[in-house]
């Protein structure tokens, strides 16, 4: 009876316009005004009150209490504790601190209840509290197992324990029962998680184990652990080997009548010298008129991974291959990458072309993308065409006679190709990337800088015309397609480099609020001879948004391009290869069935892939990270000379000359009470004035290079003088400014260096909080979100 009349208050209380009663207007409402059914009511009414499904409002009226709107996103945990909420890419995340994240872990799909709105005039984000974990994003991961001995065994009714290899779940260890797996000690295993995290076991998961990688102690078992551990697939399914094994060593070009046959003209593989899996190759002609033809003719792997096949689902899981120091993670089987789809020399190849005529000011004029045979007449290098191009070097020019005409057309055109992309605003970055020299264990012995000529950069020039020329016709015809795009940079990020510049001395003009790629070109431009050069390239970098694949076509902004696609390496991007089978399925089938399809089925593949990009990329930096702690392990002691890559509150981060970084903690710098300031990106004493600011030259000592937590620390040794800063007064500090030197703690790391600040964390591993005497932005605000999303992904080779 109570349950029934506690279901009729409720529903007449919704059903009414009005919001708030009177007990005697439901008494009225439900018709219980007799003086038994009254005083039922008066103590149904109570006890609801006291269960919260009713309140009274300052006039003692009844009325439904409001209801608490959670909204859901993903966590992503930060390996201190905390984390932050992920709801749209379009929406600031939100903070959530280490004692309220209700036991999620990373990737965990969560309901979120808003404990503090965001405040824009403060700059302060939204915080809340995790409520409910929707769905869990972890069901296993990779460790490292560590026996229990019989005793405890026999105590606990477990076998051991797994440390995770994930450093965002560091803090986890993962208990493992007595049956499965048994694994020695030492051994690098998966697991199934069976418990998660509650209430009284917040540091603790069990699971069994389900497989063993390997022991720690293995060749290359640190860097199969990063790839297992970001669930990158080591090995092909059978079936796929099968049909990889299936498909023909050589190909009649009889067969295939219906193609466009290019055998007779002059065409080139231009590869790094240890490249296997050749799949583009061009050709240059400069014509009478001054203009020039580009032919783009890349490895038509779509014909053999067919769609729906198990080389196809493959390939899809995978996404891409993984570039790692010591090895490569192919997207579909080497008997394929290496063979049939690689444009070896002298030997018919099936390929897609787009054959391009290309004005003097670089714009293409005509074009014609078809299905087609080549025939290449010879695998050449970077080295080799850098040697006859820059060097006129007389052997190499010799040996290869009969193509330098056309060696000397394609930089001409490359330059004219370049000249265009410089005129509409394209944003060139000159970033160095490095390579990690192994020994037969994987033990570096090594790190070189990857030179650039204009081998590889007439090579990227052609890449980039070639999609370009694919993306637009698609978009021109209106036809369902995959897009490689990449926004406008976000309002706040633009901020922050804006002040950053204004501290070098860099003035960014803006037009109605917004910066055009050319304006940023500008600034690139301007530093380009400048020792900040350097650091100034990284900062625009991590700036800009993330590019990433999508069926939408917004333009690609770091190219200034309005239209673009990845055509030109489809044996280790999916997209490219869904970009071939696109083609030949228009140019059989343009029907709206056909189109309905595809509009269909190609967001999933272009989420999928931007998804399994990252993780790439992610796998890769860890490795990267890892290696180069591992090489600067036998040099603690030694000096070396770098810059002042980047300031933050709580020290020093340094970039030696072959790109390594490392760490000069704040406490570790003696020489006075160092000051943060924000907008110069700067250290500033107090009582001398030493500045130390990004850009500044530095001799360092090596004190720590620690490769199982990927970490490195220097010691500053002497640094270069530069104008002096103001710091703070002394009598202007407050007393959590005072202590502050004594209260800090373990740094935040970020081997990646690819976006936000880093943050300073109290003695007690809890992040330091904004004092109560003056209110600062807070400490999570704006800082690195953790290794899920670093970075963009912005500069476009095209091969």
């Amino acid at each position: 009876m109570t349950e029934t009349i506690k279901t009729k208050i409720i529903q007449f209380i919704e059903e009414s316009r009005k919001k708030s009663f009177s007990m005697e207007e439901i008494a009225e409402g439900l018709g219980l005004q007799k003086s038994t059914d009254f005083k039922n009511l008066v103590q149904t009414v109570a006890a609801m009150e006291r269960e919260g499904s009713v309140i009274f409002n300052k006039k003692g009226k009844v009325k439904l209490p409001m209801k608490r709107v959670f909204v859901e996103g993903t966590f992503r945990a930060n390996e201190r504790g905390f984390g932050f909420v992920t709801l749209d890419e379009e929406e600031d995340d939100i903070y959530i601190p280490k004692e309220a994240t209700g036991y999620a872990m990373d990737g965990d799909t969560v309901a979120v209840d808003i404990v503090h709105v965001a405040d824009p005039f403060s700059d302060r984000g939204a915080e809340g509290k995790v409520v409910e974990i929707k769905q869990r994003a972890i069901s296993q991961l990779v460790g490292e197992f560590t026996l229990f001995d019989e005793k405890e065994i026999e105590e606990s009714d477990l076998y051991g324990v797994v440390q995770p290899k994930d450093k965002k779940l560091s803090e986890l260890k993962v208990f493992i029962g007595a049956q499965g797996i048994r694994p020695v000690d030492g051994s690098i295993v998966i697991v199934e998680i069976s418990h998660y995290p509650e209430k009284g076991y917040s540091k603790s998961l069990e699971g069994l184990i389900t497989k063993v990688v390997g022991h720690k102690n293995d060749p290359g078992m640190d860097i199969l652990s990063i790839v297992v551990a970001n669930g990158i697939p080591t090995k092909f399914e059978e079936e796929t080997l099968a049909a990889a094994d299936a498909v023909p060593d050589t190909i009649d070009p009889a067969d295939f009548p219906e193609r466009r046959d290019l055998r007779d003209q002059q065409i080139v593989t231009i590869d790094g010298a240890d490249a296997k899996d050749l799949d583009d190759a061009v050709t240059v002609k400069a014509l009478p008129d001054g203009s020039f033809y580009l032919g783009v003719h890349i490895a038509d792997v779509s014909y053999y991974v067919t769609e729906n096949s198990a080389l196809d689902k493959e390939a899809f899981d995978r996404g891409t291959s993984v570039y790692l120091t010591d090895r490569v993670i192919p997207m579909i089987p080497q008997r394929l990458s290496n063979g049939i789809c690689s444009l070896n020399p002298n030997v018919p190849r099936l390929t897609m072309s787009c054959e391009m005529w290309i004005n003097q000011e670089g714009i293409v004029t005509d074009y014609n993308i078809s299905q087609s045979i080549i025939q290449t007449s010879a695998r050449m290098t970077y080295q080799a065409v850098n040697q006859i191009i820059e060097d006129n070097d007389p052997e190499t020019t010799k040996e290869y006679a009969e193509l330098v005409p056309m060696f000397h057309d394609m930089a001409a055109l490359h330059h004219v190709l370049e000249a265009m992309r410089i005129k509409r605003g394209a944003v060139s970055f000159e970033d160095r990337e490095a390579k990690v020299l192994v020994d037969g264990e994987g033990h570096p012995q090594e790190i070189v800088l990857r030179a650039r000529g204009v081998g590889e950069r007439l090579i990227e020039s052609f890449m980039l015309a070639a999609n370009e020329t694919v993306a637009r016709h698609f978009n021109q015809k209106h036809l369902p397609f995959i897009y490689r795009i990449h926004e406008e940079p976000k309002e706040e990020k633009m901020r922050r480099f804006f002040d950053f510049a204004s501290a070098l001395g860099i003035v960014v003009k803006q037009t109605n609020g917004s910066i055009s790629p050319k304006q940023l070109q500008k600034v690139v431009e301007d530093v380009a001879d400048k020792p900040e050069a350097m650091v100034v390239n990284t900062m625009l970098l991590r700036s800009m948004q993330q590019a990433k694949y999508s069926e939408e076509n917004v333009g690609h902004y770091g190219l200034a391009a309005e239209d673009y696609t990845h055509f030109t390496s489809p044996i280790r991007r999916y997209p490219d290869l869904i970009v071939h089978r696109l083609i030949r399925s228009y140019s059989e089938d343009v029907s709206e069935a056909n189109q309905n399809k595809w509009a269909e089925i190609l967001p999933d593949i272009a989420m999928h892939s931007s998804q399994m990009e990252r993780r790439a990329v992610d796998a890769e930096r860890e490795v990267d990270a890892l290696k180069k702690a591992e090489y600067m392990a036998d040099k603690v002691g030694e000096e070396f000379d770098g810059i002042i890559s980047s300031v933050v509150k709580f020290g020093l981060f340094i970039e030696l000359p072959n790109t390594i970084e490392g760490l000069i903690h704040i406490n570790n710098l003696k020489q006075d009470y160092f000051h943060y300031l924000e907008n110069h990106l700067a250290l500033v004493g107090e009582r001398t004035g030493l500045t130390f600011k990004i850009g500044q030259k530095v001799r360092i000592k090596v004190v720590k290079a620690d490769p199982e937590t990927r970490e490195i620390d220097f010691e500053l040794v002497a640094a270069e003088e530069v104008e002096k800063l103001q710091a703070p007064k002394a009598n202007k500090r407050n007393n959590n400014q005072k202590n502050e030197a004594s209260r800090r703690g373990k740094k935040q790391r970020n081997p990646e260096k690819n976006q936000g600040k880093r943050f300073e964390q109290s003695g007690k591993g809890k992040p330091k909080k904004a004092g109560k005497v003056k209110k600062k932005k807070p400490f999570y605000k704006g800082i690195k979100k953790n290794n899920w999303r670093d970075g963009p992904c912005l500069k476009e080779k095209g091969n």
